[in-house]
């Protein structure tokens, strides 16, 4: 963002009750605004191959928006993160980003945004948290009165107030994410990225930044917008306006967590807890019966069958099939469709099954 937008815009961390905004998504007006997007590039040492880690995506994400990024393990998240950040050029498409254009002109999708990524270095180790809000304020231009105001806010805001004046080398690996999480708003961008910034933290820090970012986004509801990638189900469902769920750089599926779970909500939820090593063949043959995915063998040496029942009758023969196999229920459940279910019925594997590689 512009050095004399941001003395004009002042972050103060009054928080006005959030209305869900009027999305823009066309072309000039959304935040975020991605045609035909891919990324390609050669692997191998001896036998050289290409890799595609993103698929002619089609994505637009409105101003205002908290917009969610979910995939498996390599399934292109974090090259399109790159890209949408300016920090890679894509293989072909078009790419905006705050209005402009990130191939041709990313000096200026750079002044409106900003990237927090989980796990990153916090910074110059020899630095207070308080010297190295102040530095990267600099980096974006903002003005000593802004820098000061923010970085005292964020202080407060984010729990870092006991540790403004210890040097980063000694702060702990909490503490430090909440330092990478606390620059990333020091410029008062237009768009955050944020690329796993939970990973590793604890609950009730994981929790503290959640509710950071709704405020700072209720604040100044549709001018604000957020794009995460997060292998939390639940962070995912309770943040995200929309989210695109995305597999081998192809997006299956986009809309609100609600609009997700319509997509398997005809079928009732079941969880059945049984012995290690019951077969499920036979309750896949039931009509009207779908064997979503079962859980790895617990301490207990028992595995749960999570199965999409659409009719009465066919509960009632998935019990009498296990009754007549002489196999013990531990435990029967049945819940509503989580995000969770609705990732597997779309993608055929868990959030943290990996696709080979990291992309």
């Amino acid at each position: 963002m512009n050095p004399e937008v941001l003395e004009d815009t002042r972050w103060t961390g009054d928080s006005p009750a959030h209305a869900p905004p009027t999305l823009d998504l066309s072309r000039d007006g959304a935040a975020v605004w991605v045609h035909g997007l891919t990324r390609s590039f050669e692997s191998g040492k001896k036998i050289r191959k290409t890799v595609v880690a993103v698929d002619g995506i089609d994505v637009a994400i409105g101003r205002g928006e908290l917009f969610g990024i979910l995939g498996p393990n390599g399934a292109g998240k974090t090259t399109t993160m790159k890209i949408l950040t300016t920090l890679l050029f894509p293989t072909s498409g078009e790419v905006r980003v705050a209005g402009f254009d990130a191939v041709t002109k990313p000096r200026e999708v750079r002044r409106r945004i900003s990237l927090v990524t989980g796990g990153d270095n916090a910074g110059y180790g020899i630095l207070t948290v308080r010297e190295s809000l102040w530095m990267f304020s600099q980096f974006y231009g903002v003005p000593n009165k802004d820098s000061r105001e923010r970085s005292e806010l964020l202080l407060d805001k984010l729990g870092l107030r006991e540790k403004a004046d210890e040097r980063i080398n000694r702060l702990s690996t909490g503490f430090k994410q909440r330092l990478n999480f606390a620059r990333g708003f020091m410029s008062d961008p237009e768009i955050v990225f944020l690329d796993e910034p939970t990973l590793g933290l604890d609950v009730e820090s994981a929790r503290q930044l959640r509710a950071f970012l709704r405020e700072w986004m209720a604040e100044k509801a549709g001018q604000r917008t957020v794009v995460l990638t997060t292998h939390y189900m639940a962070e995912a469902d309770e943040l995200c306006d929309r989210i695109a769920i995305i597999d081998r750089g192809k997006i299956l599926a986009t809309d609100s967590p609600h609009g997700l779970r319509q997509i398997v909500s005809a079928d009732r939820r079941v969880v059945i807890e049984l012995d290690a090593g019951t077969p499920t063949d036979a309750l896949a043959r039931i009509a009207g019966v779908r064997v979503i995915r079962i859980t790895t063998p617990s301490e207990k040496g028992t595995i749960a069958i999570h199965l999409g029942v659409s009719e009465g009758r066919a509960m009632r023969q998935v019990l009498d099939s296990l009754m007549v196999e002489g196999r013990a229920v531990h435990n029967l459940s049945t819940h509503d469709p989580s995000l969770e279910d609705v990732f597997v019925a779309i993608v055929g594997r868990g959030l943290n099954e990996d696709v080979g590689g990291d992309a």
